[in-house]
């Protein structure tokens, strides 16, 4: 067996997880170099809605028309996430809080690569969202609110989810059982619920490409 670290103060954690004695290193490319690489600068387009509202699906669609642009782009999915990076998470309202804390800070790193990073989260409050708007600079974090009424999105039931909430079988399901705050002023409100997916994108694009983050034409 090894022997015990004679310096136990390096690297230990705090009672509250958070690591000591360390600092933040710079890269010797940053982020003003990528997006004049590349041009166009990166940005977090944050898609919240309800469950069916459409946040996936309006994600990939502009992160393909992005890609076919040969702009440098990234989906961060809710699902996918849950797959490993917050697998160890549940759905009550602390298990929420941390989900979307571990992917602001993952979209902050990859805003720092010059990505234009595109995530789908039904982020239900609004206090987690303002804090992942906060870990980054004014004109970073673009929240978009793919804006559909319960009913619709109800309907539209594509993983059988609401049945299931209805049914009492899953517990803490957001506009069920659980709140969901919606975003009261957005950078962009998309109405995904009576707009087809053709316009939602061409909204998106136009946004981008107004605000700088994308060349205008794209």
């Amino acid at each position: 067996m090894s022997a015990a670290p004679t310096n136990p103060t390096y690297g230990e954690v705090t009672t509250q997880g958070a690591s000591t004695n360390i600092a933040w290193h710079h890269t010797s490319v940053d982020r003003a170099a990528r997006a004049l690489q590349r041009g166009h600068r990166s940005a977090i387009l944050w898609f919240t809605g309800l469950s069916g509202s459409g946040k996936s699906t309006l994600a990939n669609a502009v992160n393909s028309a992005l890609f076919e642009q040969g702009l440098s782009c990234y989906v961060l999915d809710g699902d996918n996430i849950r797959h490993g990076l917050c697998k160890d998470l549940g759905f009550s309202d602390a298990a929420r809080e941390e989900n979307i804390r571990r992917i602001g800070e993952v979209s902050k790193l990859f805003l720092d690569a010059g990505v234009v990073v595109l995530t789908a989260f039904v982020s239900p409050f609004k206090a987690d969202r303002d804090k992942a708007r906060a870990l980054v600079d004014p004109g970073d974090f673009i929240e978009i609110h793919c804006a559909a009424d319960l009913e619709v999105c109800e309907g539209r039931d594509t993983k059988g989810l609401y049945a299931k909430a209805r049914a009492g079988e899953i517990k803490e399901f957001t506009g069920i059982s659980s709140p969901y705050e919606a975003p009261e002023q957005p950078e962009l409100r998309v109405p995904t619920g009576s707009q087809n997916l053709e316009e939602s994108v061409a909204v998106v694009l136009s946004y981008l490409a107004a605000q700088g983050v994308i060349p205008q034409g794209s």
